[in-house]
């Protein structure tokens, strides 16, 4: 878990604030694991094509204790993390920060928040709705989802690629990356930012208008 955690951080960190200070590409990166097959094109020729990694489909409880599927974001840019309601240390700050960004996207259809609990044994929904309304967040643009820990953990490391784990030496019993991650709408990863880092949630905020700028072309 260690290793990964260091790799994870190292990668999309560094490769995040690459994009970010290049100012002449506006076109955000697609992260994932990639794979090329051969197509026929409109003209019936055989071409290469790329497909990336996407996030797959899921189902979840929210905080209205409602069922929540990758339907409710199909066609959406949105920016997801994952978190518990319990921790003292990064969550916080996270949190605070992506409300900065939920302010200045709420009235925008095209954008949605997705947060997933860790803690599959504490955290219910009505915990999470406890959350959410002491957050001052209301109403479904912004989801807080409850999942088992397999389902949660599995779409954590393998799709959103973030660290996430139970660990007995930790004060909260937890330990996971305060990565805020963005999705475009076909549902591959664009972005990851450290919740944490006043610059690189900054940076976020920038990299959603250009993504939602890039789907208009």
């Amino acid at each position: 878990m260690k290793h990964h955690f260091t790799f994870t951080f190292t990668f999309l960190s560094v490769t995040v604030l690459f994009f970010g200070s290049c100012k002449q590409d506006r076109k955000l990166p697609i992260y994932g694991i990639r794979e090329t097959k051969e197509v026929k094109d409109k003209s019936g020729n055989t071409v290469v094509d790329t497909v990336y990694q996407t996030i797959p489909d899921f189902k979840f409880v929210n905080q209205d204790s409602v069922i929540v599927t990758n339907d409710h974001f199909k066609g959406k840019v949105y920016v997801a993390d994952f978190f518990f309601t319990s921790c003292s240390t990064i969550c916080p700050i996270m949190h605070r920060n992506l409300k900065t960004i939920f302010e200045d996207y709420k009235d925008n259809d095209d954008v949605m928040f997705l947060s997933h609990t860790i803690d599959f044994k504490y955290d219910t929904p009505s915990v999470l709705k406890k959350y959410a309304t002491k957050l001052g967040v209301d109403g479904s643009k912004w989801q807080f989802v409850h999942g088992t820990k397999d389902s949660i953990y599995t779409i954590a490391e393998k799709s959103y690629l973030v660290a996430v784990g139970q660990d007995s030496t930790n004060k909260d019993g937890f330990v996971h990356q305060g990565y805020l991650v963005l999705v475009d709408k076909d549902r591959r990863i664009r972005g990851a930012y450290d919740g944490t880092d006043a610059g690189q949630v900054a940076q976020l905020k920038k990299d959603i208008s250009v993504l939602l700028a890039e789907d208009k072309k």
